[in-house]
């Protein structure tokens, strides 16, 4: 957890002090990063290719390679079948003829009708292209989850710097009280007043700091390889992007991994669904036949066939696979309504976000103003020490309500841009199974 800051001694430096904690701060960051409030891509890219749920897509497009070319070399081989017999012949008065050796040996294959393999290449493509869409699509969900816990951190320790600021302002007014109860030009309640209040903020301040190192450690635990400043970065004010949300909502759609995997499924479904359907005719099995017996007397060589006859099971299996490729179909309008409204909760949350932080960024400037306003009428007389106390409380409340508002604001853009592929995650080539 970060050091607290030295308490600020002079009066004169209270006034601005809780304005000062607001302005950005980014000397912790990297100096060349072109935004230093998030981590660099290199090591944002870096911990999404070894977080655990990105290996283990990888497996699985690695499983679909192999499962494609196993679909297309097709389930046949050769079979060798043999046999040996030795036969005792022996005429109808019991006499012997004579002990024979007898051998048979078979080779078959079983070959697939026409249109069986070029819809197994299919399904095996299409099972590929699923794999490879669901594998981006993990890492799109780290990505999401690495800037959940990033802002966490980030916004925490935001709320920290803004409780500590108030503590500095606390310690400040009650030594000023204090001079003024040693001239005798105050009350020790009021002392007593101001002590009550430090020690309210300082209890603020340590809860504070505690989520600050919650959201650190949960951030470091899930993703270790990223490298994390001593220091959190400063959250900058806002900024809309130059072309406007509009076109990153637009975008959400057309990058969508999700998507591209339920689009794949759905070929991969018509396609098993039309290999069902020519699996009820079975496909038939061809061979060559050589045999010897009566110890070779007589010899033979043939060629053998065979074709099995489709039944109620072959029938079922085929109403089966078309009633999963209308279920795999339906399942893809669902995703479709899910990413457009991913792409619209965004847009709403982010502009609204937008606003919010605007407002709390006016309430705050007001209530400082105020609050400077409030100060110089104590020394002049004007106004009470409960006026003074009662408008620091006011200041640390709006100022902590805008640390929120500015959290949410960039946490609410960073989504926005990581849904549309615009942050740490990009296409780099087209899918090879869908050109």
């Amino acid at each position: 957890m970060p050091k607290p800051r030295a308490a600020h001694a002079p009066s004169v430096v209270r006034i601005v002090a809780l304005a000062l904690a607001l302005q950005p701060a980014i000397a912790h960051a990297a100096p060349d990063a072109p935004e230093p409030w998030l981590p660099a891509k290199a090591d944002v890219v870096q911990a999404l290719s070894s977080h655990p749920g990105v290996t283990a897509a990888n497996a699985r497009t690695t499983a679909a390679r192999a499962e494609a070319a196993a679909l297309s070399s097709g389930p046949h081989e050769f079979t060798l079948t043999t046999s040996y017999l030795s036969r005792t012949v022996q005429d109808s008065s019991g006499i012997g003829n004579g002990r024979f050796n007898e051998f048979e040996a078979q080779v078959t294959r079983p070959v697939r009708l026409p249109g069986k393999a070029r819809l197994d290449r299919q399904i095996g493509s299409q099972g590929v292209s699923y794999a490879q869409n669901m594998a981006e699509d993990q890492v799109h969900q780290a990505a999401l989850r690495l800037a959940q816990g990033w802002w966490d951190w980030l916004g925490a320790a935001r709320e920290a710097q803004v409780d500590r600021a108030a503590v500095a302002n606390y310690q400040a007014l009650l030594a000023s009280v204090q001079r003024r109860v040693a001239l005798r030009d105050a009350a020790a309640l009021e002392g007593l007043q101001v002590s009550a209040a430090l020690n309210s903020a300082r209890a603020q301040s340590e809860r504070s700091h505690g989520r600050e190192a919650v959201a650190r450690a949960r951030l470091a635990a899930q993703f270790p390889g990223l490298p994390l400043p001593a220091l959190a970065p400063d959250i900058p004010a806002p900024q809309l992007p130059a072309g406007g949300l509009g076109a990153l909502h637009d975008k959400i759609l057309g990058h969508s991994h999700e998507l591209a995997a339920a689009e794949a499924l759905v070929r991969q479904s018509d396609a098993q669904a039309d290999r069902a359907r020519k699996e009820r005719t079975g496909d038939p099995s061809f061979g060559v036949r050589v045999f010897s017996e009566k110890g070779g007397m007589e010899k033979g060589a043939g060629v053998v066939f065979s074709i099995p006859f489709g039944g109620g099971n072959r029938a079922a299996m085929a109403d089966r696979a078309s009633a999963q490729a209308s279920a795999v179909n339906a399942d893809l309008q669902a995703v479709r309504l899910d990413m457009q409204e991913t792409a619209d909760a965004d847009l709403v949350e982010t502009q609204t976000c937008f606003a919010a932080w605007q407002l709390a960024q006016d309430a705050h400037d007001g209530q400082m103003a105020a609050l400077q306003k409030i100060r110089r009428g104590l020394q002049l007389g004007e106004f009470s020490l409960a006026d003074v106390l009662l408008a620091e409380r006011q200041a640390h409340d709006t100022m902590r309500a805008e640390t929120l508002a500015r959290t949410d604001a960039m946490r609410a853009l960073t989504r926005l841009r990581i849904d549309s592929h615009e942050l740490w995650i990009g296409d780099t080539e087209p899918d090879a199974a869908n050109p």
